[in-house]
């Protein structure tokens, strides 16, 4: 590829919509991101001299849009004579516009001065600049101590060095950079902000400034901004209030800390910063406000901490953070790199939001992506608790002089109200002594099934339970009668009543909230809940039964002692299977709000643990991030603190309990991993193919006879099905080496051993294997342990990417390497295990590095997975959770662990990344390769399902292989590596035809990647714009046949290009999920047409980088200035000429059939093109789990290896007996995704269902384990087979088989008949 013969996208990932600006030219420009800047500059200029060059000033931010800069340009700019800038985040945040204003002053001969927006130099930055690099040195100080009087002498300092002037100001004046502000809301203190003039006192001295260079120090000590005087700092003397009055810092109150900008200060920015310790006030909290410079500076985080905790009082119990940004880095080797964790309280993240509060209440996006990145993602790096935007900004006044607009920020009261209700239910947890606190833990439970409580991906979530149950016991928390077993646990849970509507009326209630209690609270809450709940549900009436002489709302769970277990209520598409195909943005039931409230108000409950990957709280309706009152999760919740033990490899859906739900993510290991080996049947084929290849030389006249045993086995196994081979057709030379190579990937294929269980380390050789299987894979500085091995043995080849005989040798000497690494350590745990290992095994030269990496970090990382339980009761004692990266440990991310931290995602500015894009763009020429040879030609239409939890998983792979295909590749800026444009491949360098591409996202995604639906949005208009072939341009000849399509229909012509350009359909703003697990689990539907109407009513809404989208004739609930509009004509449109439907996976932690995603979204997808076509399109798996080796499969194919490595392999089934009721559940649960699979996708072949009959019910000791453990799973596996054979998707199953299911069917309900008692 070579990009001097690409054509640039002209994408901006920071544009919000295209604005001009309306002011006349003068002399000096001040161009910046900081509304505090302007706030600053306009206090300023009123100080000026009278005769000082007239001055305009303009807020970077509405400087996005290459048309808008042009424009701003060719008007303003290239009249002026000094042209100041202020660029916060350095050259790639406004890499065009730094260009234009290059080209400008070279044309016009300007003063051109550029400097960091914030106290960081940045020499790339300021060799911008066309003045002296001492002169922009200096204006930086200025502008960077801040500050009325500085402002004045900066401008009067450039008109001298620029124009020529005679000011001569005096020096820059330092300005405290660290100080407590004295908010004056004593005893009801004014809160009026006065004009500025003068600035603060001064913290204790900076720095010293370069020799030769005076510095003048400011001596007033008269806030300029806030009546009251200032609040104080080291060594000065403070107002009275703060020590020894009732309620005082230092008094009996608790303290709260506040940190805020000290722009924010200067500037007058204050009023949220005074509604916030007006509420915590009147919470009986002391504010302790502190504004700062900046928190990069590591000297001003230990100043911090002399304001945080002082030496004469106690420390504050939690602190409030404003800021923007992280102090620790994405990349970090260590866990947050900053001093303030050393305060060990739990730091809230009150969001400044840089959108106005007209926007935010009436757009579903919650916050731009700017703001996402600025004050979520990036604070979340610090373990931040993401809470609400308790401030927007507002214009506060137009000033004439500078022309433009003075915006300020505006306090969200009942935002504020919200923190300060959580900043105190924090701080009372965290005094409330641990005897006397109430917790509830929360179980997940769907399908609302009584087989498939405790949801918890890869976690036997009610064994993890009795072991936080345990640890809060051993803690000092009133825990009584903890059951013995995570089997008890349920047992007792089932005894009651559940979501479960079978037997209900027949269960116990063991608490219970009164009907007129809840229809008191349900009255407090916010019209258009009460109104959304009603019209949907109806008035609350209660439940009312044969044990239940009042209406009333049954809460299922048991309360031990202080600790409430429970089951956290459906969502309601039971109550009426139909909404599953129409209603994507259902409201909760009025038993859901019943339960929080309980849980609440109650039972008191100080905390929730939602224990286990995930429950359905963060993914009721509203807004995706920065919620408001009417939003769902709010209203259940409430401002609860939120603890959420969670799958360390799932940052995305991880990432929407933080930001949804203001959870405290504790994150847990993965299941133990290990090779699938072969069994039964395929060892048996495996044995006898070594003894076809040795009688070859050796006794060639056997030949005949193993080949014939090979073909039987082969034909009984039905592996010719999997292979594609018929047998009489094909040379068996060939046949063979095809068998043996598909036998040693399945023998090689990682799959689960078992379940993680909270706070516990695999053991034996749980613990072996999983070492194994994170250390073979490379990280930094490490080639991975197989390849090391390779290496020592002189094999050229990568164990990696080749499946064989040697790679199965180099895998056993890994295990007896590790196992002798851990046989030492147990043997003698003081001495060096690796030298100890070496006495008995010699190891290579590439392979001890690996070795010493595995005693050395792996090990010990993975020893401390009791910090899972340590860190959750450290939460719960409201301490600071520690932050952690979040990944695949198994897919070269050794990093995220130890486990038990509060784990972060990913910088959405760098993604895709280059090495998601390396991936990317070879999965996009294997697919293509791939579809080629078995179709005799180039794909022309792809449909692919991209997710938000992969995306942040891998970086990126999906979106990148999207705009592979497409022929785009996105351009990186140099120093930060992040996304800042794209670029145009032509066709001559691609060596193919463009694809056109759909995705349909999932709702995470649409939440945090507004960037990438940008990013990919343009792309796809400028590929539609490019002057090419049909032929090779399929996406651009699709557009220009559409317009004219729509245009027909009567649409106008604008409209017609917006619809036709739709390549990006998701759910329903507010919205998650596909549609089809409700109406697969209630067994609602009748053929692929209910298939289809389900999954495209739930995807069929367009997104786009722009609000352009909002065409008329969208639905009456969307609003035309939504994001995300209605448009399933263009969706059908799209599905009706899609050849391929593409699902990728990026690790092998988990597969196909482990989860309902996969068959709702791809399933679904491949449904409605079935529906509107007539046949199934090519249904294509992409794995990336090795990135070095994209592969590409039919999804038969991968549901084969699915099937045959993992579902049906004796070594998971014993792993999932290992583990009771939860090792059924995903035994069931296995069954459930295989058949919706083919009830979706057409992709199980009949043999299949009879070996999962024959593997999990016919074997008597498996279904006597399930029997024992989980009756209502065994029941639900048989019906679920009949159900297959009954909708004719299980052809060839025998009348006996049948016979034998219904049985089985039968006595399991006896069981649980039995089990249902009256009490």
């Amino acid at each position: 590829m070579h990009k001097i013969a690409a054509t640039p996208g002209g994408w901006n990932p920071q544009a919000e919509g295209v604005i001009f600006i309306q002011q006349t030219p003068a002399p000096i420009v001040f161009i910046s991101a900081a509304d505090t800047d302007i706030q600053t500059l306009a206090a300023a200029v009123s100080k000026l001299p009278a005769e000082f060059p007239k001055l305009r000033a303009v807020n970077l931010l509405q400087l996005q849009q290459q048309l808008t800069i042009d424009t701003y340009a060719e008007e303003i700019l290239e009249h002026a004579e000094v042209i100041i800038i202020r660029l916060l985040g350095g050259r790639s945040y406004w890499s065009y516009g730094l260009e234009i204003l290059r080209e400008t002053v070279e044309k016009t001969q300007a003063k051109l001065i550029v400097m960091p927006g914030d106290d960081s130099p940045d020499p790339d930055l300021i060799s911008h600049s066309s003045v002296s690099l001492s002169a922009v040195n200096q204006l930086w100080r200025y502008f960077t101590e801040g500050g009325v009087q500085n402002f004045v002498n900066a401008l009067e300092f450039a008109a001298d060095t620029c124009l020529k002037t005679a000011y001569n100001p005096p020096l820059p004046q330092t300005v405290s950079r660290v100080g407590i502000y004295d908010w004056g809301g004593h005893a009801g203190a004014c809160f009026e902000t006065l004009p500025a003039d003068s600035d603060p006192p001064k913290s204790p001295p900076p720095p010293a400034p370069p020799k030769g260079e005076e510095v003048r120090t400011l001596t007033t000590s008269c806030s300029p901004l806030i009546k009251g005087g200032w609040g104080g700092s080291p060594g000065l003397k403070t107002h009275p209030k703060w020590h020894g009055e009732e309620g005082g810092h230092g008094g009996t109150a608790p303290t709260v800390g506040i940190l805020f900008y000290r722009a924010h200060y200067l500037s007058g920015n204050l009023a949220p910063i005074d509604a916030l310790c007006q509420a915590l006030l009147e919470r009986n909290l002391v504010p302790v406000p502190v504004f700062v410079s900046s928190l990069r500076e590591p000297d001003l985080q230990v100043e911090l901490l002399e304001y945080f905790q002082p030496k004469d009082a106690e420390p504050i119990q939690l602190l409030l953070n404003t800021t923007s940004f992280a102090i620790s880095g994405f990349n970090s080797p260590e866990s947050e790199q900053n001093t303030l964790k050393s305060l060990d309280v739990p730091v809230l993240q009150a969001i400044f939001s840089g959108g106005g509060l007209e926007q935010w209440e009436s757009e579903l996006q919650g916050l731009s992506p700017r703001d996402v990145a600025m004050n979520v993602a990036l604070p979340e790096v610090d373990g931040k608790i993401i809470t609400r935007a308790v401030s927007f900004k507002a214009v506060k006044s137009w000033n004439s002089e500078l022309e433009t607009d003075v915006v300020g920020y505006v306090a969200a009261v009942d935002r504020i109200s919200f923190v300060a209700d959580l900043t105190t239910n924090w701080v009372n947890l965290k005094q409330t002594s641990a005897s006397n606190r109430r917790i509830a833990i929360i179980l997940a439970n769907y399908p609302t099934r009584n087989a498939r409580l405790a949801n918890g991906v890869g976690l036997d979530t009610p064994a993890s339970c009795v072991e936080i149950l345990k640890a809060l016991q051993q803690a000092g928390y009133q825990v009584d009668n903890i059951p013995s077993s995570g089997g008890e646990l349920i047992e007792m849970l089932i005894s009651g009543v559940t979501n479960d509507p079978e037997g209900r009326e027949l269960r116990a209630v063991n608490q219970y909230l009164d009907l007129a209690e809840y229809q008191e609270y349900f009255a407090t809450l916010p019209q258009q809940v009460q109104d959304g709940i009603c019209n949907r549900w109806g008035l609350a009436t209660g439940e009312k039964t044969e044990l239940l002489t009042a209406n009333l709302f049954p809460i299922p769970g048991i309360q031990f002692g202080n600790v409430f277990v429970g089951i956290q209520p459906s969502r309601g598409y039971e109550i009426d299977p139909s909404l599953n195909y129409h209603a994507p943005d259902l409201e909760p039931t009025h038993n859901y709000l019943a339960y929080y409230y309980w849980l609440r108000q109650n039972f008191g409950a100080q905390a929730i643990i939602h224990a286990g990957k995930h429950g359905n709280l963060e993914w009721l309706p509203g807004k995706s991030v920065a919620l408001s009152s009417n939003c769902y999760p709010e209203v259940a919740l409430g401002a609860m603190p939120n603890f959420y033990p969670f799958i360390v490899n799932d940052p995305g859906e991880g990432s929407q309990a933080k930001r949804r739900s203001q959870a405290v993510i504790i994150d847990h290991l993965t299941p133990p991993m290990t090779r699938a080996e072969l069994y039964g049947p395929l060892q048996q084929l495996e044995a006898l193919i070594d003894e076809y290849c040795e009688a070859q030389s050796l006794d060639p006249s056997r030949l005949p006879m193993i080949r014939d045993r090979i073909v039987a086995l082969t034909n009984k196994e039905n592996l010719d099905k999997d292979l594609g081979i018929q047998l009489n057709k094909s040379e068996f030379t060939e046949f063979i080496t095809r068998t043996d190579g598909y036998l040693c990937e399945l023998k090689e294929s990682q799959i689960r051993d078992g379940l993680h269980i909270f706070g516990q380390c695999p053991e034996g050789r749980q613990l072996r294997d999983l070492i194994i299987a994170i250390a073979r894979h490379p990280s930094t500085n490490r080639i991975g342990l197989t390849r090391a091995l390779a290496e020592d043995s002189g094999y050229d080849f990568d164990p990696l990417t080749t499946a064989g005989d040697l790679t199965a040798e180099l895998e056993e000497k890994a295990a007896e390497l590790v196992d002798n690494l851990l046989q030492n350590i147990r043997v003698n745990p003081r001495a060096s295990a690796v030298q100890s290992a070496v006495k008995n095994i010699q190891i290579g030269q590439a392979t001890q590095p690996e070795i010493d990496w595995i005693e050395n970090y792996l090990l010990p990382s993975l020893l401390q997975t009791n910090q899972e339980i340590t860190n959750l009761l450290r939460g719960l004692d409201g301490r600071h959770i520690a932050s952690g990266a979040s990944g695949a440990p198994t897919r070269g991310r050794p990093d995220v662990l130890p486990t038990g931290r509060n784990f972060y995602s990913v910088d959405i500015r760098a993604i895709p990344t280059e090495t998601a894009w390396r991936v990317g763009r070879v999965a996009a020429e294997t697919l293509i390769e791939r579809y080629t040879q078995e179709n005799g030609e180039y794909p022309k239409t792809l449909g692919l399902s991209v997710w938000g939890t992969s995306t942040m998983r891998t970086g990126g792979d999906d979106i990148a292989e999207a705009l592979a295909l497409i022929g785009v590749q996105p351009i990186w800026d140099g120093p930060s590596r992040r996304v800042v444009d794209f670029e145009i491949l032509p066709v001559a360098v691609l060596g193919r035809p463009r694809v056109d591409v759909t995705l349909r996202i999932s709702g995470f995604f649409r939440d945090a990647f507004f960037n990438l639906i940008d990013l990919f949005d343009s792309a796809v208009k400028a590929v539609a714009d490019l002057d090419e072939p049909a032929e090779s341009n399929p996406l651009a000849a699709q557009v220009k046949q559409e317009i004219q399509d729509w245009e027909s229909t009567g649409l106008s012509r604008e409209e017609a290009e917006v619809r036709s350009h739709f390549r990006v359909f998701g759910s329903k703003p507010g919205a998650y999920g596909a549609g089809l697990q409700g109406i697969i689990e209630a067994q609602n539907w009748t053929d692929d047409a209910d298939l289809a109407k389900a999954y495209i009513n739930w995807s069929s809404y367009a997104y786009t980088s722009s609000s352009s989208s909002n065409l008329a004739g969208d639905v009456p609930e969307v609003k035309q200035s939504e994001w995300g509009c209605s448009a399933p004509e263009a969706f059908e449109k799209r599905l009706g000429q899609m050849q391929i439907v593409l699902q990728n996976q990026d690790n092998r932690e988990h597969d196909i059939l482990d989860s309902d995603d996969y068959y709702q979204f791809q399933g679904g997808m491949t449904a409605a093109i079935r529906n509107l076509r007539g046949k199934n399109p090519e249904t294509y798996f992409g794995d990336n789990s090795i990135p070095e080796n994209p592969k590409v499969r039919q999804l038969r194919e991968e549901i084969a290896r699915v099937y045959r490595s993992r579902a049906v392999n004796p070594k998971w089934i014993e792993g999932a007996m290992r583990h009771g009721y939860k090792g059924a559940f995903e035994i069931a649960a296995t069954v459930d995704f295989l058949f919706a699979y083919d009830a979706t996708a057409n992709c199980v072949e009949d043999f299949m269902y009879e070996g999962i009959a024959e593997a999990y019910i016919f074997d008597e000791k498996v279904q006597a384990f399930i029997q024992e453990n989980n009756p209502w799973a065994l029941r639900d596996m048989a019906e679920r087979l009949l159900e297959a054979r009954q909708r004719g998707l299980w052809q060839s199953a025998s009348q006996d088989t049948l016979d034998k299911l219904r049985s089985i069917a039968l006595e399991a309900e006896a069981v649980i008949e039995s089990q249902t008692e009256i009490r």
